[in-house]
């Protein structure tokens, strides 16, 4: 049964009180409150910082069975050695997510690559050929050279999804290319309207099959995660 997981890029905002949080819950139980409203969270800081254990294992014993953590892949990768030559590092990277994995809490990878990387298929080849496969993998492309579809049959042919992200800059086509979607609603506020067709897609989506992992913009405000949850609600 194909499932919608649906959330934002992090949790820790006391500005979401009262409307999301409640008034008097304290930072350190915001995750575990987290999890019962929404099922999903992109966690981002592991861009910047490799994950330690304990961390892992906090939020392992802080949520569902059934929730998910999707991950952005560490700067090292897709911003310093820009998908070139990641065979030591990746390894590493991927070592610090086991423990989610065996508890089957680890949701899709996403490797977002800097708006100034034009498209290079040799180097999305390679990259794309050392990647294990057993692990689910997006790519939010930033540089519309990438919307071609040689880009496309790449990420087709090794079950790899492409991260459809919507900014106030830039939408990506909505292309099909894994076995599993990743959206990312970037934008600050959206109408009803663009809500409905949103969760229309989403439908679609999961009446074929396909998990569907979608992820608001994280902001001072809580609307991200409202609209979470009312498009959450909407498919449940």
């Amino acid at each position: 049964m194909a499932q919608l997981y649906a959330g934002t890029s992090g949790w820790a905002y006391p500005s979401w009180k009262p409307d999301f949080y409640p008034a008097k819950l304290a930072q350190a139980k915001f995750l575990s409150y987290y999890t019962t409203q929404l099922n999903t969270v992109e966690v981002n800081f592991t861009f910047r910082q490799l994950l330690k254990d304990t961390t892992v294992q906090k939020w392992i014993a802080e949520t569902p069975d059934k929730f998910r953590f999707g991950i952005k892949a560490h700067q090292v990768i897709t911003h310093i050695k820009r998908l070139k030559k990641t065979e030591e590092f990746i390894p590493r990277f991927l070592s610090t997510l086991e423990p989610l994995a065996r508890a089957g809490k680890l949701g899709p990878l996403l490797f977002q690559l800097p708006p100034n990387m034009k498209a290079n298929t040799d180097v999305l080849k390679e990259f794309l050929a050392i990647l294990p496969r057993g692990v689910p993998l997006a790519f939010e492309f930033r540089h519309a050279s990438w919307f071609s579809d040689e880009v496309f049959d790449l990420l087709k042919a090794c079950n790899r999804a492409l991260c459809v992200a919507e900014t106030e800059e830039r939408v990506t086509p909505d292309v099909l290319t894994a076995d599993f979607c990743y959206y990312r609603y970037r934008k600050p506020a959206y109408t009803p309207e663009e809500r409905q067709n949103m969760i229309a897609r989403v439908r679609e989506h999961v009446a074929a099959g396909r998990d569907v992992f979608a992820y608001f913009k994280h902001e001072e405000t809580p609307q991200g995660a409202l609209y979470a949850v009312e498009v959450l609600k909407e498919i449940q």
